[in-house]
């Protein structure tokens, strides 16, 4: 049972940093593609970041330099530092995973796996 359990949510003030984690298990974690999603309130799901096998790195526009995606395969887990947040940063974060080793796809749809979640507010 492949399992992905997120921390490191909470409410921060504009400017301020928060760094997500992924915790995954139950399956060849390291030879996934793993991605970050977000849902902001009455929004559809969206990409953040993807991170594929070989450290090939995708990020959405929104993030413009101030989100890191990454991984430690040794830990089985991925991570998200996201700094000079904004207040529309505001949504339910999500880490996904794929199982392919170059990730090939930005669209919620092509992740099998997901985490349950995890709240992140930014107030101004």
């Amino acid at each position: 049972q492949v399992q992905l359990v997120e921390s490191g949510g909470g409410s921060v003030q504009a400017g301020g940093s928060l760094r997500l984690s992924c915790v995954a298990s139950g399956y060849t974690y390291s030879r996934y593609c793993m991605g970050w999603f977000r849902r902001a309130p009455e929004k559809e799901r969206e990409v953040v970041a993807t991170i594929g096998y070989y450290g090939g790195t995708t990020y959405a526009d929104f993030t413009k330099g101030r989100f890191t995606i990454s991984r430690d395969s040794a830990k089985d887990t991925l991570y998200l530092q996201m700094n000079s947040l904004m207040p529309e940063d505001t949504g339910m974060y999500y880490c996904a995973a794929d199982p392919v080793l170059r990730c090939t796809t930005l669209v919620p749809a092509g992740f099998h796996y997901w985490g349950q979640g995890i709240q992140v507010t930014v107030s101004s």
